[in-house]
Order: C-alpha cells, then structure tokens, then sequence
C-alpha cells in the first residue's frame, strides 16, 4: 500500500509542482526600440517600428513559467525616407492595411549560457507563420529610483523576407534588396 501511495504521488508530482507564472515586466517605450537592418544593393539600410506592445513574463529561475507575446504595427515603420516607408505598407511589402501586425509569441524559453536564452515560438508576418528562435541576453536588473525593479534585454536575429512574402510582389528584384533581414530588440523593462 505505501508503495502503491509513493507511486502515486511520484506520477502526479509533475501536474502539481506546476510553475507559476514568472514576473510581469512592463515595457518602457521611450528606452525600448524594435530595430531592422536589410541590404540594398550593397549598403544595410537601418529601420525601425516604432509602436509595439507586448505582454512578457520573465524569471531566470522560472523559465516554464517565462513567456513572451509582442505585437508590432506595421504602420509604424520607419526608416527615415516617408516614400519608401509609404512603400513597405504597400502589397509589394508589407500589406499593412490587409496584415496590420507582426506577431511573435514564445511556446517555451530555455537557458543557452550565463545570461542568454532563447524563446522557441512562432513568428506571424503577413499571413504566414512559422517557428522562429529569437536568442536574447539578460542585460541586469536594479531597483529603479522611483520604484520596482528595472531589467534589460537584448535580443538579436536574422530572417529572411522572402520566406513571408515581403518583397516578393511587384517589380521588387533580389538583387536590388537583400533577402536576409537583420533584427536587433532592444528592451528596458519595468517589474509591475
């Protein structure tokens, strides 16, 4: 009988030793960016979203219960030039008015060294989703001066355009515009 108890408990151990979710983080939009960089011709041309919201729950020591959920607005692209930013919201891009957001949410995040990590999840571009991996890096995190606790995030990929159809209607020509898309997130959080 008492084995018979033991096996129980050791079967049902992991449904009750469930984690809790792990610390809601707020993100501080004037200290944040979402940043882009992609080839033209030879030069990589810097870009930005600049209105974007997420939900983010982080704890080193809680990484099942960590996740992360942002959506950006494609409206908001900028990349210092109103006429090929008007263009990127067109359907040779971007197809903002049919496909508003990017969208990137975890299904897990796991540890990859002292303070880097990586959320495992989906990433939603126009209408295909697909896995995506997006390494990032736990920067530190203090009491703020005027309450709670401030961390900070560096995330940094790459994908390619041409695997969500951006860029690949029109007279748009692979040789002109670069396939591969470089990502740098940038992210000064603020514990709620």
């Amino acid at each position: 009988m008492r084995s018979l108890l033991l096996l129980s408990a050791l079967i049902l151990l992991p449904f009750g030793a469930r984690s809790q979710q792990a610390q809601l983080w707020q993100v501080d939009a004037a200290h944040s960016a979402v940043n882009f960089k992609i080839r033209h011709f030879f030069t990589p041309i810097p870009g930005a979203f600049t209105k974007w919201d997420g939900v983010i729950r982080f704890d080193a020591a809680n990484l099942a219960g960590s996740s992360i959920d942002v959506l950006i607005d494609v409206t908001s692209v900028n990349t210092k030039n109103e006429r090929r930013d008007a263009h990127l919201r067109t359907p040779d891009f971007f197809d903002a008015s049919t496909f508003p957001t990017i969208r990137f949410k975890s299904e897990r995040i796991v540890k990859t060294g002292d303070n880097t990590f990586a959320a495992h999840g989906s990433l939603t571009m126009k209408d295909v989703t697909k896995p995506f991996t997006l390494p990032f890096t736990f920067l530190g995190a203090m009491p703020h001066p005027r309450g709670g606790t401030v961390a900070g995030f560096r995330a940094e990929s790459q994908l390619l355009r041409n695997d969500y159809g951006v860029g690949t209607g029109g007279y748009i020509e692979t040789s002109t515009i670069g396939n591969e898309v470089d990502i740098e997130i940038l992210l000064e959080l603020i514990a709620r």
